[in-house]
């Protein structure tokens, strides 16, 4: 079982039932999945490009990523209906709580001052998404084969009706958010 989350179960539900007063263990916020988007916009010049962007998202979260094209034509950014444009990936189970472990405590923390993570990226819904400019901050990248720096979108989707039930969870969870 992965490290997060057994913290989860015994730690986490506890504390939230305590602080919301949820009567069943089911009514506690839990993580539903993680999707990480990166999104190649230089993919229409040279279509080479998106691979790269796949092996580090496939390096970075240990499954293989779905390639996303365009859902319409845009003349003024030369984009086709149809044509690549970035790749995404989505997480469950115990790849997302191995992910998750280690986004919190390896891969934020090696952000260049670094002061947390925003509180205001909830979207009403108790779901979180958070963007990271530079995919070279997970370990498992090799700064030597990166040919482009990327950045990528992490949607951390959860059961919360609320943004304050979210952020009591992620909080409990670890995620640095700002003061």
């Amino acid at each position: 079982m992965p490290r997060l989350k057994q913290h989860y179960l015994e730690k986490v539900v506890p504390a939230l039932k305590e602080r919301f007063g949820y009567r069943s263990p089911m009514e506690v916020p839990r993580v539903e999945k993680i999707v990480v988007n990166m999104g190649v916009g230089e993919a229409t010049r040279d279509p080479k490009a998106l691979d790269g962007a796949v092996t580090d998202l496939m390096t970075i979260t240990g499954q293989k990523p779905v390639v996303t094209r365009a859902k319409k034509s845009i003349s003024a950014f030369k984009l086709r209906k149809g044509m690549p444009i970035g790749a995404f990936t989505t997480l469950r189970g115990d790849r997302m709580w191995d992910f998750l472990d280690r986004l919190v405590s390896v891969a934020l923390p090696r952000v260049r001052d670094f002061r947390g993570v925003p509180s205001r990226s909830f979207d009403g819904r108790g779901n979180f998404t958070l963007g990271i400019k530079e995919q070279l901050i997970f370990p498992e990248i090799d700064y030597d084969k990166v040919e482009k720096i990327r950045g990528m979108n992490v949607t951390i989707v959860t059961t919360a009706r609320t943004d304050e039930e979210a952020r009591a969870l992620l909080e409990l969870l670890g995620m640095p958010f700002r003061e």
